[in-house]
């Protein structure tokens, strides 16, 4: 029998804006920014949190947000996600409303009592102190990348249009099968850009096993755990890796390659799991 999936509505909003602006000459022009804006989720009509996000794909941002905060244990325990963006068109208007409706029996409490709003400035906090006590149940996959194919990766965000090439001020994060791009995600945060990932994965049983996961932020420790929570045993980032995340990326034997521009990159743990090439270097 198949697994019961949640009803999604598709309510993306637009992900930039036009404003005036001027120059450096003093002239004005038209700009693009991105259009950040305000999503309050309700679990079961009670009042959760607040997410910052441009709401490209808000309900698997909702989706995913919930199972690594681990709210959540699967996508089945969710009967529908409904988001409503009519209430806040403006740039300052009333927030957004993503409704949350777990099935009949379904068991899901939320121990956390008091609301709180997830910043643009990327770090969420909740999920770090839960998920070390059981990080030693993480098992990834003895999966290997092989230089080439990082480079190819590299190359295809390189090419990707972006709403970061129109108007700057987001992160980009994507799933690769190989050299393969399957999903590819930008958010005014970081954390927003692998939780739509991971609920696109959970509401198509896609497995991490064989995937790679890039990010144009650093690898803190919570972008490692996430990774790995997701089964993904290699990320690439187009910045660097922090200390702690170094530390989880160590103990789960995850790859963390960091600093990932044209030929150069930094492997920082677990090189086993890159196919070395170094002869791509200088081709």
């Amino acid at each position: 029998m198949p697994a019961l999936k949640p009803r999604l509505t598709q309510a993306q909003a637009a992900l930039t804006r036009s404003v005036q602006a001027c120059n450096e000459l003093g002239e004005r022009l038209e700009a693009e920014i991105p259009a950040e804006r305000a999503l309050v989720v309700y679990l079961d009509k009670r009042e959760l949190v607040t997410l910052m996000t441009l709401g490209g794909q808000p309900e698997l941002l909702v989706l995913g947000f919930l199972r690594n905060q681990r709210l959540i244990d699967s996508v089945e325990q969710i009967e529908s996600i409904t988001v409503d963006w009519t209430v806040g068109e403006g740039e300052l208007g009333e927030p957004g409303v993503a409704a949350v409706n777990t099935r009949p029996g379904a068991g899901v409490t939320v121990q956390r009592g008091a609301e709180r709003v997830v910043t643009t400035g990327c770090g969420q906090g909740s999920v770090f102190g839960d998920l070390m006590d059981s990080i030693e149940e993480i098992a990834l996959p003895p999966a290997q990348i092989t230089q080439s194919q990082l480079y190819g990766l590299v190359n295809t965000i390189r090419l990707q249009e972006s709403t970061y090439k129109s108007s700057g001020s987001v992160h980009g994060c994507a799933l690769f099968q190989g050299e393969q791009m399957l999903m590819f995600v930008e958010d005014v945060g970081r954390h927003n850009a692998v939780d739509t990932i991971a609920g696109w994965m959970w509401m198509n049983d896609i497995p991490g096993h064989d995937k790679v996961f890039y990010t144009t932020g650093r690898l803190t420790s919570e972008m490692v755990i996430k990774s790995a929570q997701m089964g993904i045993p290699v990320v690439v980032s187009r910045s660097g890796i922090t200390q702690m995340g170094l530390g989880v990326a160590q103990r789960v034997g995850l790859c963390a390659i960091g600093r990932a521009t044209n030929k150069r990159f930094l492997c920082f743990s677990a090189p086993e799991r890159l196919v070395w090439q170094p002869e791509l270097v200088q081709a």
